[in-house]
Formats: structure tokens, C-alpha cells, sequence
């Protein structure tokens, strides 16, 4: 067993936690509190080749792998949630779903201009009567000529105020259920398209969700990811790369409270002496630390089946283990998170 990230890996995460603590650290007590995403941003992201990780060169990517994708997912993470969640949301549920499956015209078309950040994507599943049951939705779409005309809403979805290209889940044959769903790369400015609504909401402020609607929608023939009624295949390909690589968000939080609350210990004194030299606070303090520790093999030994699965690997192990990573990490996040909180006491 090797523990240990290659050389490209260490300087993607170097390269990504420098730029979070210059650049968003300062910012992010202001894009909690005034839900606020910062203009341009993207832009400098994509201009370090953070967008386009697991991306091949050929299309402007850095040619890198999952693992290292997750890994900046994680180190955006410990400076601002937000963020993580809208790159997570462009870099990988849109940019590497695209990639997994678009065609080479589409692929050459959209790619470049969102791994520069000249662009932002999300994905578009969930409706108000969908969630969980993906395969509930009821927003369709005909053919028309060269070209299909969707109709309905999505809600939840990150990014969608300030998104240029939507990955769309439709039914294009109703009454064949899972068979009969189809992806579609829906733009911005497509006549019917339109966000309807910012929404509010108590955590990972300042990274935007929206509600899209779909009003006869015309989107051209050349726009359908993958095949016609063969959307359950995009959408099923991707879920355990998607549970792999958001675990590094959760990690990434968990490890950002535990620096604010170890950097608090050391300076807040009580009865003549910082607050870490109590043994409640240090046990406190070492139950974070080894849950952290223990959520990252987890995530990171999950990212790296995915990566292999990815490239032709069989086995189911990787089924699991990115739903138990990402259902750990997120509970562990919980309890760190708490942890820091009560060593903030008053």
C-alpha cells in the first residue's frame, strides 16, 4: 500500500490551498453573511487550471485524474464551503459528466470556455416532486424538427443564477420510465429557458442555487448528452465519482474547524493558562483529529476506486465505498464542527 500523492498531486493541492488562502480566505466571512459569490472568480480559478483537473489536454484541461480534482475540492473546502460546493458543482458534476460522456463536437465546443472559467455549468436533476427518486421527474421533452422542445422546472439546483450551460434531465418517452429519460446541454439564452428564483438558504451561503424553468424550451438536436431515452446510463455512470469526490468537501470543512478551534486553544486563556493545556479540550481536540485522519484514507481511498473504475477498472467494491465515504464524512464533519464550537465556548 502507498499512502502517499504522486508529485502532480502535491502541487495541485499546493497550488489550490495557496490560492484559497489568498484569495477567498479574506473574502469568506462576506460571502457568508451577504450570500455573495465573488464576480470573476471562476475566471481566476480557470486561469490556474483548477477547473479543468481530470481534463485532457486536448480540450484545455491539466490532464490530471479524480483524486486530484477531489483534493482541491478539499482545500477549497477548509476556506470557504460556498466555493467548494459551485466549483464541485461546475468542475465535476458538469465539466466531467460532459467529458464522460458528450460527443467530440461537444466536447471541443463546451470544455475550453468552461475550463477557463469563461463559462459556468451545473446540473439540473432535482424538481420540486423529485429528489431522491430521480426517476419521478416530470419535466419532458419532444422532438421537433432538428431540434426538442422541454418543458417543467428544476429547483435546488447550484449555480443555476449564474450558469451558461445546464445539464438537463427530461423524458422524452414518458411511459417508459428509466428508459425513457434523456440529458440535454441546455445554454443560457436558449428561447423558454429562465431562472426563476434565487434561493435562500441557511448553509453554504454565497454559493448560488436557483430554480430553472423550462417553457417550451427549444434546444437543438446536436445539444442531447449521450443517447435519446438513455439518460438513466449518464446519470448512474457518474453518482460514484459524484459520492467520491464531494467526501473531500466534508473532509475539507472538518479540517478548516478543527484549525480555527486548535488556533483558539492556544490563544484564549482561563485561570492562568490557554484553554489547551486542559485535558477536556485536549481530548476533545484528539477525537477530531482522528476522525479527520480516519474520514480521509476513507475519501481518498474512495477517490482513487473511482479513478480506477473510471479507466476500465471492474469490481463493485467502488459501489460501496463511495456511498460509505461520502455518508461517514459527512457525519463526521458534523461531529468535528461541533467539537469546534464548543471549544469556541462563549
Amino acid at each position: 500500500m502507498d499512502f502517499s500523492l504522486t508529485t502532480e498531486q502535491k502541487m495541485i493541492k499546493d497550488t489550490v490551498r495557496d490560492f484559497a488562502r489568498k484569495e477567498i480566505w479574506p473574502l469568506a466571512g462576506r460571502i457568508d453573511e451577504e450570500d455573495w459569490f465573488p464576480e470573476g472568480l471562476f475566471r481566476r480559478m480557470g486561469g490556474l487550471g483548477m477547473l479543468a483537473i481530470p481534463i485532457p489536454e486536448e480540450y484545455g484541461g491539466a490532464g490530471g485524474d479524480i483524486v486530484g480534482q477531489m483534493l482541491a475540492l478539499e482545500d477549497l473546502s477548509r476556506c470557504s464551503p460556498s466555493v467548494a460546493l459551485s466549483f464541485g458543482a461546475h468542475a465535476n458534476l458538469c465539466m466531467y459528466n460532459l467529458h464522460r460522456n458528450g460527443s467530440e463536437e461537444q466536447k471541443r465546443r463546451f470544455l475550453p470556455p468552461l475550463g477557463s472559467g469563461g463559462m459556468i455549468g451545473c446540473l439540473a436533476l432535482t424538481e420540486p416532486g423529485a429528489g431522491s427518486d430521480a426517476m419521478s421527474i416530470r419535466t419532458t421533452a419532444r422532438r421537433s424538427g432538428g431540434e426538442y422542445i422541454l418543458n417543467g422546472t428544476k429547483t435546488f439546483i447550484t449555480n443555476a443564477p449564474i450558469a451558461d450551460l445546464a445539464i438537463v434531465y427530461a423524458k422524452t418517452d414518458p411511459g417508459a420510465g428509466p428508459k425513457g429519460i434523456t440529458a440535454f446541454l441546455v445554454e443560457k439564452g436558449s428561447p423558454g429557458y429562465s431562472v426563476s428564483r434565487k434561493i435562500k438558504k441557511m448553509g453554504h451561503r454565497g454559493s448560488p442555487t436557483g430554480e430553472i424553468i423550462m417553457e417550451d424550451c427549444r434546444v437543438p438536436e446536436r445539444n442531447v448528452l449521450g443517447i435519446e431515452n438513455n439518460g438513466v446510463a449518464v446519470m448512474m455512470r457518474g453518482l460514484d465519482v459524484e459520492r467520491a469526490f464531494f467526501a473531500g468537501e466534508a473532509v475539507g470543512i472538518a479540517q478548516g474547524a478543527f484549525d480555527l478551534a486548535l488556533q483558539y486553544a492556544k490563544e484564549r486563556e482561563q485561570f492562568g493558562q490557554p484553554i489547551g493545556g486542559f485535558q477536556l479540550i485536549q481530548a476533545k481536540l484528539s477525537d477530531m483529529y482522528a476522525d479527520i485522519e480516519a474520514g480521509r484514507l476513507l475519501c481518498y481511498k474512495a477517490a482513487q476506486l473511482a479513478m480506477e473504475a473510471e479507466r476500465g477498472g471492474k469490481g463493485t467494491e467502488i459501489h460501496k465505498l463511495a456511498a460509505a465515504s461520502l455518508m461517514f464524512n459527512a457525519r463526521m464533519c458534523n461531529r468535528v464542527a461541533d467539537e469546534a464550537v464548543q471549544i469556541h465556548g462563549g
